[in-house]
């Protein structure tokens, strides 16, 4: 609860004791999520004077009109409630073969149903529903498969064949929960191929750990690199994005996609285009509160033009989980945003507008002195 945070923080504060520097940045975070920009921004101001060295810092320091550009990049997405929200978190969507995939904690009425004792909500299984002409959901179903187990299953992903699919999951497989060395069950990335109409062979990546969390898969367009959050050892912040190669269903070495994209903070949540632009969640650049949703480009050399989406998309609280169809422009993310049905809800979108509008612009330059004409000459607009 963001505005509790903001309170408790103020409190903490006003005591004038010495605060972890790391503080300050959270306390700027519950700020913005509660309405309070302006305060928000001081409290940022005494977090850079205090760090020189975080990219969280930098960032803010780099853009202090970040607002400006929020709300220059607003006003272009139609949303609607999805309608297969529950009163329970609903998240993580994928769409495939005119269905989308999600991760549920609805109540089914199940007595071996278990509770996560953090959350106190069911854990989560896959879901699935129809996408009609309209885009219009059909009522939700569980995705029955031996991918759902009692602990929790989100965020698929499947190939364009519908043969492979790739998913977050608890450390748990045939039965066994494996824990880190403080004996907390982490998440892993898990794949599954479909046999005789049967989810198979469930086995986890060769790159998870028992002692760091890797999550939320992505594929690229050619299914050649895979895109995931992960806190392994390298990683900028509390949770950075990562890409791995495939080849022949072997998997290369993951590469941290470096620190244009990555912070101190937490970077998840990310979905690839066939264009090679990247959306992710991020509660470490310039934002509204919370974790936002933000584009950059994919290069050679990892990220560039990183742009936040705008308020239509983003909120001061948490908004992460983006897909497009890229042909319909049609998609889905997910926010804890007042009005929801439950904790996490999901919400469907057209985008009206695109992010890059240029226009392409020919002319002749003059000289005022002789009146010829110019070449190889430097604008600015």
């Amino acid at each position: 609860n963001f505005e509790k945070a903001a309170k408790w923080y103020g409190e903490l504060f006003a005591m004038n004791t010495q605060i972890e520097t790391e503080y300050y940045y959270r306390y700027a975070q519950s700020l913005k999520s509660a309405g309070e920009t302006v305060k928000a921004n001081q409290i940022l101001d005494e977090f850079d004077q205090r760090t020189k060295n975080d990219s969280r810092a930098r960032l803010y320091v780099k853009d202090k009109n970040y607002l400006e550009e929020i709300k220059a990049n607003s006003g272009r997405y139609k949303i609607e409630n999805a309608g297969i929200n529950s009163k329970f978190s609903d998240y993580g969507t994928f769409i495939h073969n005119n269905t989308v995939y999600f991760a549920s904690a609805r109540d089914t009425g199940n007595f071996t149903q278990r509770k996560h004792t953090w959350t106190g909500e069911h854990f989560t299984n896959l879901y699935q529903s129809a996408i009609d002409e309209n885009f219009n959901l059909s009522a939700p179903k569980e995705f029955k498969s031996k991918i759902n187990t009692k602990f929790n299953e989100s965020t698929p992903v499947f190939t364009k064949d519908g043969k492979t699919v790739y998913f977050t999951r608890n450390n748990y497989n045939n039965g066994k929960k494996g824990k880190n060395d403080s004996q907390v069950t982490l998440l892993k990335i898990y794949k599954a191929t479909l046999e005789n109409g049967e989810w198979t062979n469930i086995t986890e990546l060769p790159f998870n750990s028992d002692n760091y969390s890797t999550a939320h898969p992505a594929l690229s367009a050619d299914e050649k690199t895979l895109y995931f959050a992960s806190d392994m050892p390298g990683t900028y912040g509390q949770s950075d994005i990562y890409k791995v190669s495939i080849s022949n269903d072997r998997f290369g070495t993951p590469e941290n996609l470096g620190p244009t994209i990555n912070t101190e903070g937490k970077e998840t949540f990310p979905y690839v285009t066939s264009d090679n632009e990247i959306y992710f969640a991020s509660d470490g650049h310039p934002g509204l509160g919370g974790l936002d949703v933000f584009v950059g480009k994919l290069d050679q050399s990892g990220v560039s033009n990183i742009q936040n989406l705008g308020s239509d998309i983003n909120s001061p609280q948490d908004d992460f989980g983006y897909i497009i169809d890229e042909n319909s422009k049609k998609g889905f993310f997910t926010s804890n945003r007042p009005g929801g049905q439950g904790s996490d809800d999901i919400y469907k979108f057209l985008e009206t507008r695109s992010l890059h509008c240029s226009q392409e612009l020919t002319g002749t330059v003059i000289s005022v002195a002789t009146a010829e004409a110019l070449a190889n000459t430097k604008l600015s607009l």
